[in-house]
């Protein structure tokens, strides 16, 4: 069992609150990302969970019992840092099993552990070597090792692969998303990087100034973020962002968003009423703006291709309108040129519209298909 739960967790540091008020349920079993810029409190949680910072208000429960003031070799937990944090005068074997020789675990169970994890992770050649004479990969693989000989409830991992180059980053994901997929233990991970919280987590909660604004289902905080900070720090490319007025014709319950010269306009049923100047920000991802024949169909903006960027797999377009731009995801086979004036339709359901106040996703708008 490794069921997590912080219930209205604070930290202060002085004058400074790095956490405040954060509540979270992490099931068992789960691999959950707090995902957040730097600064924002993420690794703080993850280190009050682990027992290394003390908790200045609120509690935290494992599998029901609060462990609040239980000391981190009490907790049933392990932890990859960062850094790795292994021991350079110890070869792999001796850093691998340096946690079970302090609990005078007997010797042949702890040979037979260090050597199944050692097969598993691919470090069974590399026992007898020095840290110092390991790659950064291997040096990861040796502090995943020396974490899984535990076999803790809760693994807790603090930007691990933020040191390596981009190719073994992506390798090791791979590694660690597979690791979860066999041991099925809770993993709480600390990452900046949003497309690494998206394909490693079944559950993201995005952190912001030491709070939690969104946390679910990773494809839910992606297709359905309640708050705009949100919307625009997860995706790449970014959410395209326009500022504009949000109505509603009192006659079709039709809806229009109105930036600068330029007018959105949907047909349809909508369930509120809207005041005529009703100040938003409307939100659209670039795999949802199509790229059409030129018209004016429903939901159109026509405008000129300002950015190409081929990457491969997919192409993607920049459309400018006086202050207006919107980012549009094309076939790398469909060809456009820079200055090209190009029509996109943004469809009305996949469009998000938050408040320009506060930023909060207007969830009383209806967005049927």
């Amino acid at each position: 069992m490794g069921h997590v739960k912080l219930q209205n967790v604070s930290k202060h540091f002085g004058s400074l609150r790095a956490v405040s008020d954060v509540s979270l349920d992490i099931p068992d079993n789960a691999f959950v990302t707090l995902l957040g810029p730097s600064g924002c409190g993420k690794t703080t949680t993850l280190n009050m969970i682990a027992g290394l910072e003390k908790v200045s208000a609120g509690d935290i429960f494992l599998d029901g019992e609060r462990i609040t003031d239980w000391a981190p070799h009490e907790r049933g937990m392990a932890m990859v840092f960062q850094n790795y944090a292994l021991y350079p005068h110890m070869d792999v074997y001796g850093n691998i099993a340096f946690s079970l020789k302090l609990k005078k675990t007997p010797k042949k169970q702890i040979d037979e552990r260090v050597q199944r994890v050692a097969q598993a992770l691919e470090v069974g050649a590399l026992l007898h070597r020095r840290i110092t004479q390991l790659s950064g990969g291997q040096q990861q693989r040796v502090a995943l090792a020396r974490a899984m000989v535990k076999e803790p409830k809760v693994f807790l991992f603090d930007e691990p692969l933020s040191n390596l180059d981009a190719a073994l980053r992506t390798r090791m994901r791979i590694e660690i998303k597979k690791l979860h997929q066999q041991l099925r233990t809770t993993s709480i991970f600390v990452t900046h990087d949003q497309e690494e919280a998206m394909i490693l987590s079944d559950l993201i909660a995005v952190m912001k100034e030491g709070q939690i604004v969104q946390y679910g289902q990773a494809d839910e905080v992606y297709r359905r973020p309640n708050h705009l900070y949100v919307a625009t720090f997860i995706g790449k490319p970014r959410m395209s962002i326009l500022e504009g007025r949000l109505c509603v014709d009192a006659r079709d319950g039709g809806l229009s968003f109105v930036s600068g010269d330029v007018t959105l306009n949907w047909p349809g049923n909508t369930a509120r009423q809207l005041d005529m100047a009703t100040a938003v920000h409307m939100g659209i991802r670039a795999e949802d703006v199509r790229l059409i024949p030129r018209g004016n169909g429903t939901g159109t903006l026509t405008g000129q291709v300002a950015l190409l960027q081929p990457l491969g797999s997919d192409t993607f377009i920049d459309v400018a309108r006086g202050a207006i731009t919107v980012t549009a995801r094309i076939e790398p086979d469909r060809h456009v040129h820079l200055t090209e004036t190009v029509t996109v339709q943004i469809p009305r359901h996949k469009a998000h519209f938050f408040d320009a106040q506060t930023g909060e996703r207007i969830l009383s708008l209806d967005e049927g298909h």
